[in-house]
């Protein structure tokens, strides 16, 4: 019997539905939020067994909550079990946002086709004029050349691990009702009371609701779960302080940890993300208890960063990225946006356009242009100029009513009287007078003259 064995390779088992395998490692699988942008900041996707905390503190916005809702509806386009924890969670998903010109439509959609189609036709014309005049601008000899990007493609809207979302199409009640009826979305009340010996806080409701799903689940099925938490210590959750928050994501990951095919992805209230609710360090903390934490700052708080940074909406802060079964994160090699692969870190913001969200990197403006004139200055500049006025003049109010506080110097000069110098009068002698006076007398011009019967004869 020959004691030599044939080498096979050993049967893995399958991925997930909407999973793959991360770049950076084997034995790391990661899911998709939903926006390629921020896949490519994470490292490829979120890991399985890992949450993602977006904090927004501006509370004129609602950024954060929309992140959770691409990934909320990325889980159910690819197939993926969805847990949505709110008192309000088929509302959740009744505001989400879904693929364009799917199969699944209603009858609302159907009757407004007609001014999709027109909108998509003109949306295509502005992107034709648009490139019109870039080739109008530039020279020739760079026409050839590839054009700089500030953001990553987007995905195929045939790949399952990606869709592509439109902001202006609705999730149908026929995806909801048909998630429903398979168990592919579970909600969580906050506000739900369990049957447990004397008070307990919402947070501590939810991690024990949240444990009896994941056990259920793994147990039955092998797909992925998503847990999404889109507004975390709000008034529906009742009366929560820094310890019940620092203790729900310091359990939660305990959970996922202990079931590695779910994740999680959080957003909280703008007064829970400022370190006035917390304290010191506040943030610094919450990106310690969850494996990746962003912070989306708008600037619709700041009219000076507005104007000078018109095309996007808020800067990109990056607290902490995951790292799981690695010791650094995947994201510092495989991420094109961050760059860290060349000579620093970019800068990153993000903007929500007509029907998409994506993150970007920030450059700052040109000032005055390589090819063209300004004839106006720039919007820096105005900023700068108003901030500066505005300081003035603030200088010259305060000055005006706070005079009795503050102390009046007054300047005078000495008088000192200064005798005008008289004019003095030069005498010239009388031959340069006369010989200034006098001009040279001017020659006689000379005639010519001729008579018609001898025109070869002319008398001078």
């Amino acid at each position: 019997m020959s004691a030599f064995k044939r080498r096979t390779t050993t049967k893995q088992p399958p991925l997930p539905a909407g999973t793959r395998t991360c770049p950076g490692s084997t034995a790391t699988v990661i899911t998709s939020t939903g926006i390629p942008s921020l896949d490519d900041i994470l490292g490829g996707g979120l890991p399985l067994s890992c949450s993602l905390l977006v904090l927004a503190p501006d509370a004129h916005s609602a950024y954060g909550e929309l992140v959770i809702k691409y990934f909320a509806t990325q889980g159910l386009a690819c197939g993926q079990r969805v847990c949505v924890v709110d008192s309000r969670a088929e509302s959740f998903l009744n505001e989400c946002m879904w693929m364009p010109g799917s199969a699944t439509t209603t009858a609302q959609t159907a009757d407004t086709s007609e001014h999709v189609s027109l909108t998509v036709a003109e949306d295509e014309e502005d992107e034709r004029a648009s490139e019109h005049d870039t080739k109008i601008k530039i020279a020739w000899r760079y026409e050839q050349m590839k054009q700089f990007q500030t953001t990553v493609p987007s995905a195929q809207s045939t790949d399952d691990y990606c869709r592509t979302f439109d902001l202006t199409c609705r999730m149908p009640e026929s995806v909801i009702q048909s998630a429903r009826s398979d168990g592919r979305f579970l909600a969580v009340n906050p506000d739900e009371q369990i049957h447990t010996e004397g008070p307990v806080s919402s947070c501590r409701r939810v991690i024990h609701r949240l444990s009896d799903i994941l056990a259920q689940n793994d147990s039955e099925s092998s797909l992925a779960t998503r847990i999404c938490i889109p507004s975390l210590g709000s008034y529906e959750w009742g009366d929560v302080s820094p310890q019940d928050i620092c203790y729900l994501f310091h359990s939660l990951r305990v959970l996922l940890r202990r079931y590695p095919r779910a994740c999680a992805s959080v957003c909280m209230p703008s007064h829970v993300c400022q370190e006035a609710f917390g304290g010191p360090g506040w943030v610094q903390k919450l990106g310690w208890l969850t494996d990746a934490s962003i912070t989306l700052a708008a600037f619709s708080s700041n009219p000076s960063l507005t104007a000078m940074f018109s095309s996007h909406h808020g800067l990109v802060h990056i607290h902490s990225l995951p790292a799981p079964h690695t010791l650094l994160p995947p994201s510092d090699k495989f991420s094109a946006l961050r760059g860290l692969t060349s000579s620093g870190e970019n800068n990153l913001a993000f903007k929500c356009m007509r029907k998409r969200f994506i993150f970007e990197t920030l450059h700052l403006v040109v000032e005055g242009g390589v090819s063209e004139r300004r004839t106006t200055p720039s919007a820096s500049a105005l900023v700068l100029d108003s901030a500066a006025g505005h300081v003035r003049d603030h200088a010259h109010e305060a000055l005006a009513s706070g005079r009795s506080s503050v102390a009046a110097v007054q300047v005078q000069l000495e008088q000192v009287e200064i005798t005008a110098p008289q004019p003095t009068t030069v005498e010239t002698p009388a031959s340069e007078t006369s010989a200034g006076s006098s001009f040279k007398k001017a020659k006689v011009k000379k005639k010519v003259a001729f008579t018609s019967e001898r025109p070869d004869l002319y008398d001078f």
